[in-house]
């Protein structure tokens, strides 16, 4: 208990402090609107105990769009720590309290999913935040999963990357780089499939409560791995492409939690 509180102690302290600073960098487009993302998420790991082995590394060209599988709300923190990425969301996080605030400071983009009339805007956002410089990243699967297998991708969602071209005029193309996160141990011991939710957040399962034993626990070990990236120029079929994506991210997330080396990810 006492672990908790001092946690949620200097929690509050340090992001209090960052969250007027952030909003400050955001309303003058500063560069530090993308520095203190980073800062920030490597902090929570930090705080949290979460020990990240990376293989690859995000690209430095642009435009570049990122996509991923996705497990937990540690996500967030985790891909962050590695870059300052602006995530594409369900709108219903933007009415999360406390949550839903930090999203917006972090510039998410957020897809209101039944109202289709609306995925033209979406697209335009991410194009425009592409166009500034941002590496966005999507969520393939389009929600979260249990950490031991990843969903199909929604195709709609790479469609964005077509979207994108338009404000990639100087190169006639982005580029797309898959990401997989894998949540392999806690405290040394692999979780497996059974204590696998210990680290994944998913379905109906409720917030605090898993925050709040993450904060207890700690020490969680994850694996994140940076495949090689696609030049993409809207010829590809987004299907086609869809499935490519989806294989490269399982076949790393897969050796990842059994413990195999990584095929072909971008070294080093």
């Amino acid at each position: 208990m006492l672990r908790q509180i001092v946690l949620v102690a200097v929690f509050a302290l340090v992001t209090l402090s960052l969250m007027p600073i952030q909003w400050l960098a955001v309303a003058l487009k500063s560069p530090l609107r993308r520095r203190i993302p980073v800062f920030y998420h490597r902090f929570v790991c930090r705080l949290l105990g979460i020990r990240v082995r990376r293989i690859g590394v995000p690209i430095s060209a642009r435009p570049l769009l990122i996509v991923a599988n996705h497990a937990s709300w540690l996500d967030i923190s985790i891909i962050t720590a590695q870059a300052p990425v602006v995530f594409v969301a369900k709108s219903e996080i933007a009415r999360w309290p406390f949550f839903g605030l930090l999203a917006k400071l972090q510039r998410t983009v957020f897809v209101e999913r039944d109202r289709r009339q609306k995925t033209a805007d979406v697209n335009a956002e991410i194009a425009q935040r592409l166009a500034e410089g941002d590496p966005v990243l999507l969520f393939g699967e389009g929600t979260a999963g249990d950490g031991n297998r990843v969903l199909p991708f929604r195709t709609a969602l790479i469609g964005a990357a077509g979207a994108a071209l338009a404000a990639a005029e100087h190169t006639g193309e982005i580029w797309i780089q898959p990401l997989s996160v894998a949540y392999v141990s806690q405290q040394g011991i692999p979780l497996g499939r059974y204590f696998r939710p210990r680290a994944a957040w998913y379905g109906k399962m409720r917030l605090v409560p898993h925050i709040a034993r993450i904060a207890r626990l700690g020490a969680i070990d994850v694996s994140v791995t940076w495949g090689e990236p696609i030049a993409y120029n809207g010829k590809t079929d987004r299907k086609a492409l869809a499935r490519d994506l989806e294989g490269t991210i399982r076949g790393f997330t897969v050796a990842a939690l059994r413990g195999k080396p990584v095929p072909a990810a971008r070294a080093n």
